[in-house]
């Protein structure tokens, strides 16, 4: 399957990744339950699984890179910091977030949820613009490894 990139410029305190593309996987895991999502996820060394709803604020991981699949509903998301990228994700939908990548879901349906989990077993952090330094920041995106496969 062939992913939409989004390579994202550094943006109002998101410092984006110089190196790596966000990718939306349109309906890629369509019709699977979260327990077949969660083993597909692991089968492909993306641990530390989650259900819940993205954060309605601007916020990034710098030690980690993400993964979310829309298990339900559907939800608003923009990548890469205010005034940037938005997009309507919908169930099945897998979104890649390689470590400093902003996203935040400013609005979503009832019934949204998704998945998260991580590469690598890497642990996560919430960085925000207006709490985390920069400089810090880009030191961490570039110490994290790139992942092992796709997650799709």
């Amino acid at each position: 399957m062939t992913p939409q990139p989004f390579l994202l410029a550094e943006n109002a305190g998101i410092p984006n990744n110089p190196r790596l593309a966000a990718c939306l996987y349109p309906a890629a895991l369509a019709g699977q339950s979260a327990v077949q999502i969660r083993a597909h996820l692991q089968e492909r060394d993306w641990t530390g699984t989650w259900r819940g709803v993205i954060y309605d604020y601007h916020h990034y991981h710098s030690h980690a890179h993400e993964v979310l699949v829309v298990l339900s509903g559907s939800a608003q998301v923009i990548l890469g910091g205010e005034g940037s990228s938005e997009l309507t994700v919908g169930e099945g939908d897998v979104l890649l977030l390689p470590a400093g990548v902003g996203h935040c879901s400013p609005s979503h349906s009832p019934d949204f949820e998704v998945l998260g989990a991580y590469a690598g077993g890497r642990e996560w952090d919430i960085c925000t613009p207006q709490d985390t330094d920069l400089a810090w920041a880009r030191g961490r995106i570039a110490e994290v490894p790139d992942w092992a496969q796709e997650p799709v």
